[in-house]
């Protein structure tokens, strides 16, 4: 029989709904039931695609012994992280402060009245890893609120109080904003920086997409050798290594090992917006058409796999198919040989010409594939050499040998396709959307001005270029269209999740913020102001139904249910905290509007902040992106007038990630207090740009326009 996670949506917790737990979805019927019995709650959070949340649920909650004592001795709630990131935070940092790590499968241990008492992640079914079984656990939590319920009560009570201060290193509250924030931070990125390998850290080695950015936006400013080698070190591991899906595109969640090599299979909507836009700035600094490849790559792939039929762009891909972890993306070289043109006997090709072993020995030679493998007798593909050296080694020119590669690729890519895929999360978050949003909405207004920006011998990628680009655009608003239309109720506030036709969960701060800052990217690529009304219209509400009278932001609504704490989740984690975004959305829009109320917040919520961003920059990466953007200080560009489109070329021309560009008609009324009082001179498209409170002379020369953007 089904439990009572049968009538939810998710598919994380309807995969449990057949589980011999009594499992309870969050919500008063469970709190009450923990109450009313006197129960402690067993609370175990995870998400769809992660693999020992499987492994947990395959070797515990199936089994109907431990089930019966589960069931017996506590009240079981499954939450979905991924739907619920308010109770992911607040009991996440519970078992980080208890055991020094955190990861998922989350599980924790709560009074019946919320409160934490005990928690770790993961348990086997029998002990081993150096870990208690799982049972064991149960045993012992349950004898010791039998018999030291005080002591227990007690723990949780700590617990709370604890959650409550934070721990986060302050200023003062009123701390002025300081650009030995920004220095400091970069040389401490600079110390712990693996020259090697590049990224920052050890096994396992995560995508850093919010430090890069912050590398890229800083070299932007000021061209600096060591930090280009972070940045272009970092981006060209990762895209050549096995974290990277070299046939179909698109990053899994991380690797492994120290060196991109072996990844963790999963696939995240939020990694490869994020990445897709890293990618997008990194070729805009150097014009490296690797990195446009990249971004490309990532887009096509969130196209093909990732996006619902209304427009919305779904959360996530298994790492596991068919029983195993990363089973549809490794190869036997038996399996490359036959998908390149020859068939098999055993491993000796029997190829139907000299040329079809020449190609699969260039592909093999080019993606490190061996009979041994590198994964478990297989072959995760990585690009092992450069093009110049297959060049040499196969007697060939460089373009021939891309060119072959591409094709290779791409009849491996079909070969692929017949395979069973990894499951889907269907659902669509709001504010991994909005991450998603922004890349395509930016990708769209880079790639569709390739035309005027390439040399003539150029053009044939120019013109595919602008189709790309045309067709990022539509999507991009196909999908802010849907969000706004779905997501959003009549009163203007946001819903957290989207699945079956059917919007649920209050929305949180990165809800917000992240659709803002989607929204006006799409806004300066189509310049339909709905898209920046809608924007400014999400900022009132977080500044009124999320700030912290301290400063800052609160990840909940004031008229949210009542937890343990009011999470203040301040640490960038896998995606940008809400207050770190909303604190950049409502400087951007301060430039827009010319200073007032949401500059005043935002900079309530970084100043305080700085000693942190200083000393955990990695931590802190976006709030630094935030601070950096205020520092610079943005340029505001009003544009008026038919004909702009050279003027556009100019103040897009470069990536310049510190300034407002806004643009309408002449005579045309905007909503947009930038274009106040601006008219076209001498009948002609005209750009105004202002700086540090000050107004440059208006020009309709895009010679002068390009030296006055470059005034410091």
């Amino acid at each position: 029989m089904p439990n009572r996670l049968i009538g939810e949506s998710s598919p994380y917790l309807l995969k449990h709904a057949h589980n011999p737990v009594d499992w309870f979805p969050w919500g008063p019927e469970a709190l009450d039931a923990a109450r009313r019995q006197d129960k402690p709650i067993f609370l175990s959070i995870g998400y769809s695609s992660c693999h020992w949340c499987s492994v947990m649920e395959d070797e515990s909650f199936v089994d109907e012994t431990t089930a019966r004592f589960m069931n017996a001795n506590f009240v079981n709630i499954k939450v979905d992280r991924e739907e619920r990131p308010d109770l992911d935070s607040i009991y996440m940092n519970a078992v980080v402060a208890m055991t020094g790590q955190g990861g998922w499968p989350m599980s924790v241990f709560l009074t019946p009245d919320g409160k934490p008492f005990y928690g770790g992640t993961y348990y086997p079914k029998t002990r081993r890893y150096g870990m208690p079984a799982f049972m064991d656990v149960l045993q012992g939590i349950a004898k010791a609120w039998e018999n030291q319920r005080l002591d227990v009560e007690q723990n949780g009570l700590q617990m709370q109080q604890a959650l409550s201060e934070g721990g986060v290193p302050r200023g003062a509250d009123e701390m002025p904003l300081d650009k030995r924030t920004l220095e400091l931070a970069l040389n401490s990125l600079a110390r712990s920086f693996d020259t090697d390998e590049g990224g920052w850290g050890g096994a396992p080695k995560f995508p850093q997409p919010m430090t890069l950015e912050f590398l890229i936006r800083t070299y932007a400013e000021k061209p600096d050798d060591l930090v280009l080698k972070m940045i272009t070190l970092t981006l060209h591991k990762m895209a050549r290594g096995g974290m990277y899906d070299q046939l179909g595109g698109g990053f899994h969640r991380y690797s492994t090992d120290d060196h991109w090599g072996t990844p963790h299979f999963e696939r995240m909507l939020y990694d490869n917006g994020q990445l897709a836009r890293v990618y997008l700035h990194a070729y805009q600094i150097t014009g490296n058409e690797f990195y446009k490849r990249v971004t490309t790559e990532i887009l096509d792939y969130v196209v093909r796999e990732m996006t619902s039929p209304e427009g919305g762009f779904y959360s996530s891909q298994d790492a596991d198919s068919e029983g195993h972890e990363g089973k549809f993306f490794v190869w036997t070289p038996e399996e490359i040989r036959s998908a390149l043109g020859g068939s098999t006997s055993g491993l000796l090709i029997v190829s139907k010409s000299k040329q079809d072993v020449s190609d699969t020995a260039l592909f093999m030679d080019a993606y490190g594939v061996t009979e041994r493998g590198n994964f478990e007798g297989k072959n995760i593909l990585h690009r092992t050499r450069d093009t110049d050296v297959l060049a040499e080694m196969h007697r060939m020119s460089g373009d021939e040998v891309e060119r072959k590669l591409d094709q290779a690729r791409s009849k491996l890519f079909a070969a692929r396709e017949r395979r069973i895929k990894p499951a889907r999360d269907e659902k669509i978050l709001t504010g991994w959307n909005g991450l998603m949003l922004a890349a395509f909405a930016e990708a769209a207004r880079v790639l569709g001005r390739s035309q005027y920006s390439v040399a003539s011998s150029q053009m044939e990628g120019s013109r595919q270029d602008v189709v790309k680009g045309a067709r990022y655009a539509e999507i991009a608003k196909r999908n802010a269209d849907f969000l706004l239309a779905n997501l959003r109720d009549e009163n203007g506030r946001l819903k957290r999740s989207y699945k079956d036709g059917q919007a649920r969960l209050n929305g949180y701060l990165e809800d917000y913020a992240n659709l803002a800052e989607g929204l006006l990217a799409l806004y300066e690529t189509t310049f339909e102001e709905k898209y920046w009304v809608a924007a400014r219209e999400l900022a009132d509400v977080m500044l009124e139904h999320f700030t912290d009278p301290r400063g800052g932001f609160f990840d909940t609504s004031d008229d949210h249910e009542e937890l343990v704490v009011r999470p203040k989740d301040v640490q960038d984690n896998a995606t940008p905290s809400g207050g770190a975004m909303a604190t950049l959305v409502l400087f951007k829009l301060g430039a827009y509007m010319g200073g007032g109320k949401y500059v005043e917040a935002a900079e309530r919520a970084v100043g305080p902040l700085q000693p942190a961003l200083a000393q955990a920059p990695m931590g802190f990466a976006w709030w630094l992106c935030g601070l950096e953007f205020e520092l610079a200080p943005p340029k505001e560009i009003a544009i008026v007038g038919e004909g702009a489109q050279p003027l556009l070329d100019v103040v897009f021309g470069e990536y310049r990630p510190n300034q407002v560009v806004a643009w309408k008609r002449d005579g045309d009324e905007s909503a947009i207090p930038l274009l106040e009082y601006r008219e076209t001179k001498d009948g002609k498209a005209t750009a105004y740009i202002c700086q540090n409170f000050a107004c440059q002379m208006p020009t309709t020369d895009p010679e002068a326009l390009a030296k006055q953007s470059q005034v410091q």
